[in-house]
């Protein structure tokens, strides 16, 4: 083998290294968790390739997003596990309080959010 090819084969190997780690922080390590209260405002299945589950919980109160403006408290999520959203599609219009995790990236086949759903409480 040449000192090119060393080289090369060395510096992808770092690269490979490097990345792997990187990656399932980025999208696989949850960065928190908590709990999140309010009115189920919407719940759906939706995507072409990929069907995800996604909601959106309206929680008490107002917050200002802009100075000057103020909306409602929403708190937009997504559901992987089939058993937790087949409990959540019952509970439009209903108070709930939800266990998330947030991961610092989405993935495509886990939801639009950031904030994955994997527990419910009426």
């Amino acid at each position: 083998m040449t000192l090119k090819t060393k080289i090369i084969s060395i510096t992808v190997a770092i690269v490979a290294v490097l990345t792997v780690p990187f990656c399932y922080v980025w999208f696989y390590f949850p960065y928190s968790d908590g709990w999140e209260a309010g009115t189920v405002n919407y719940f759906k299945h939706e995507g072409f390739i990929f069907k995800t589950y996604e909601g959106k919980v309206i929680q008490e109160g107002l917050k200002g997003q802009v100075s000057g403006t103020l909306s409602s408290n929403e708190f937009k999520f997504s559901v992987e596990d089939p058993e937790v959203a087949e409990k959540l599609n019952h509970c439009a219009g209903k108070r709930v309080e939800l266990h998330y995790k947030q991961y610092l990236h989405s993935l495509w086949w886990r939801g639009d959010s950031r904030y994955v759903v994997d527990g419910i409480r009426k």
